[in-house]
């Protein structure tokens, strides 16, 4: 390793940024939980790997391609005709040039970003050679070095000519994630959009993600077993979803207040029996909201509802953020939690706002602060019990126990800031 770290030493620093560039055809699918500077992950298909399989076989393989966590697809010049009349519009279309005398029978029948067809349209020119991606850059494509890493100087030469191409595709002679590590650390602060060749190995594939916490920015895979695609989904929604420390707090007091104006949430996911969003009326944290999937006498279930609090609340997000509930609008992101503190990042469908009367309830917690939330005054709107069970908030009362979540306070436009602030 004396000769990896001597190589890393000799480079010049990584040329700086304020923040990593959002990717046009990166598609998001994490979590979120995922690397918050860099939110949108490219997953890329290596299309060679079709090729060898029988037709039925290499359909199965499409359908689960397209129709699940890939992003992007490496396409060869004798496949690119057939794959790209049957992408998606969401995939990056990345074509492979070995060299020079290759590009110059292509250049001709491409065409970047949106011009030409389908059968033409190519966003990435991927290479090994760094004379033809310059030429592919001067014809308008975004490019992307294809190296391979096997010793010190294959090692030294990814982050010293990676870093001047849109992407940085590299596959690892040796199982250690070492080298990785050392080409995230030169890199994660530059414009390039790093991925790892992970080949069939979907273990890989999620811990080259997550490699020193900042993870690569993508992986490229080879897989052709069917099964291993829902495994591969599996592992990437396991890995990504973070978890919020739920605590178990004490009822103080509740107050029936006048009339304001609350919101209820509709959001394009149903929730489980245990599933909520945390709320509350100040930064230092939330109460563990119930949606309506529990039974009511008098009106149907809305499993996608949660009848949250009063227009100037702040619902909590596993990225240590926050949102007011007035600001949330359809399309916006909001954190479902559940009893275990397990979370995934779904969708606002709509606010729906009305005067209603309204309910203060404080809770106090362990590190006692003391968080409050003002919600709907009626019988059907709900909280978790520590027991994740719903308590109606009409009939709460001081001792009570009931979940929720704490945290440092102080927020500026949803962002956790250090300074001293009071709220009340």
């Amino acid at each position: 390793m004396s000769s990896i770290t001597e190589s890393v030493a000799a480079l010049p620093p990584a040329v700086q940024k304020s923040e990593k560039r959002n990717y046009e055809h990166s598609a998001v699918h994490q979590s979120p939980s995922a690397n918050e500077s860099n939110p949108q992950v490219a997953i890329w298909y290596d299309s060679k790997a079709l090729q060898p399989l029988a037709e039925d076989m290499r359909q199965a393989v499409r359908e689960k391609i397209f129709h699940g966590v890939f992003t992007g697809m490496v396409m060869y010049p004798d496949n690119m005709k057939a794959l790209s009349a049957c992408l998606p519009a969401r995939f990056s279309r990345v074509l492979h040039v070995s060299g020079k005398d290759e590009w110059k029978k292509l250049a001709q029948h491409v065409t970047p970003q949106t011009g030409g067809t389908e059968q033409t349209r190519v966003h990435v020119i991927c290479s090994p050679d760094a004379a033809t991606l310059q030429q592919a850059r001067e014809a308008g494509f975004k490019t992307c070095l294809r190296i391979g890493v096997n010793d010190a100087a294959s090692l030294h030469a990814s982050f010293r000519e990676g870093w001047g191409h849109d992407y940085l595709m590299v596959a690892f002679k040796d199982p250690t994630n070492i080298p990785l590590e050392l080409v995230i650390a030169e890199l994660h602060k530059s414009n390039t959009v790093l991925l790892k060749e992970v080949g069939t190995d979907i273990h890989d594939a999620v811990i080259a993600l997550g490699v020193l916490e900042l993870g690569s920015d993508g992986v490229v895979s080879s897989i052709v077993d069917v099964p291993q695609f829902d495994a591969l989904a599996r592992k990437l929604d396991d890995a990504r979803l973070a978890t919020l420390d739920l605590q178990i707090g004490t009822v103080v007091r509740t107050e029936h207040l006048g009339l304001g104006h609350r919101a209820c949430i509709d959001t394009t996911h149903m929730f489980e029996p245990d599933e909520g969003i945390l709320v509350g009326s100040t930064s230092t944290g939330g109460i563990f909201c119930c949606p309506e999937v529990f039974h009511l006498p008098y009106m149907e279930l809305r499993p996608f509802r949660i009848n949250a609090a009063s227009v100037h609340s702040y619902v909590f997000n596993a990225s240590d953020r926050t949102s007011y509930i007035s600001e949330l609008r359809a399309g916006s992101r909001i954190t479902l939690v559940n009893s275990k503190g397990r979370t995934r990042e779904i969708y606002v469908g709509r606010v729906k706002t009305e005067i209603r009367p309204l309910i203060l309830i404080e809770v106090r917690f362990p590190d006692n602060k003391l968080v409050n939330i003002v919600m709907q005054d009626d019988w059907h709107v709900r909280i978790f019990s520590d027991k994740a069970t719903p308590l109606n908030v009409t009939e709460l009362k001081p001792g009570d126990k009931v979940l929720g979540y704490t945290t440092t306070p102080g927020r500026h436009v949803g962002v956790r800031v250090d300074e001293h602030i009071l709220e009340s």
